[in-house]
């Protein structure tokens, strides 16, 4: 009789261990709730305030609010995961160029806008990552699949070049995802808006 109770007592045990609401209990129970992390931090910033204040890029910020390239330059920074990487020609790049005012004229055939956008890559990448890029040029930029710019390492260093331009990256101005901002010595020149060695006369005073 004794034996029957034992076995009719582990019955119901087993039964009860089975039931949903217990057993959900016991497995709480027994593991013990995870550790919560806080968001790892995302770091955004002004493109705009960054070429006004880091250096002598005034004539590339003032181009980039005059087209609104810079909203989707921010918009790029801001909304995606993969961030933006800006190439940026120093003042004296532009004064090189004989006639500013013909780069300011390629607005009136939307070039000026193209000419901004093939400034910039798609996605953010350190110097060390860029230099791995030169394996897959040429690399398309934010202006387009045609487009395109080659790197290239130079001693140690990394030119960027176009179809009319040789230009180095002579500083890092800003390198944290989302964002990298290179400084370059040249104005980048696609064949895309300067097609022949005419056009190019025209814009960089070349006999």
């Amino acid at each position: 009789m004794a034996f029957r109770k034992v076995i009719f007592a582990t019955a119901v045990l087993a039964i009860a261990l089975s039931s949903p609401s217990v057993a959900s209990k016991t497995k709480n129970a027994a593991v013990p709730p995870s550790p919560t992390h806080p968001p790892s931090p995302v770091y955004y910033v002004d493109i705009a305030d960054l070429l006004d204040v880091a250096g002598p890029f005034q004539t590339f910020l003032n181009y980039l609010q005059k087209t609104n390239v810079i909203e989707i330059f921010q918009s790029q920074a801001n909304t995606t995961k993969i961030g933006i990487t800006i190439f940026v020609p120093r003042d004296s790049a532009f004064a090189a160029l004989k006639k500013k005012n013909t780069l300011a004229g390629l607005i009136t055939k939307g070039h000026l806008k193209s000419l901004l956008l093939y400034h910039a890559f798609r996605k953010f990448y350190s110097l060390t990552e860029l230099s791995k890029l030169s394996r897959r040029n040429p690399v398309a930029t934010f202006a387009g699949s045609k487009y395109t710019l080659n790197l290239t390492d130079d001693n140690g260093g990394i030119r960027v070049k176009s179809t009319w331009s040789n230009a180095k990256i002579v500083s890092c101005v800003y390198a944290r995802a989302p964002v990298a901002v290179y400084e370059v010595d040249k104005v980048l020149l696609p064949m895309q808006i300067f097609s022949s060695q005419a056009a190019l006369r025209t814009v960089c005073g070349w006999n």
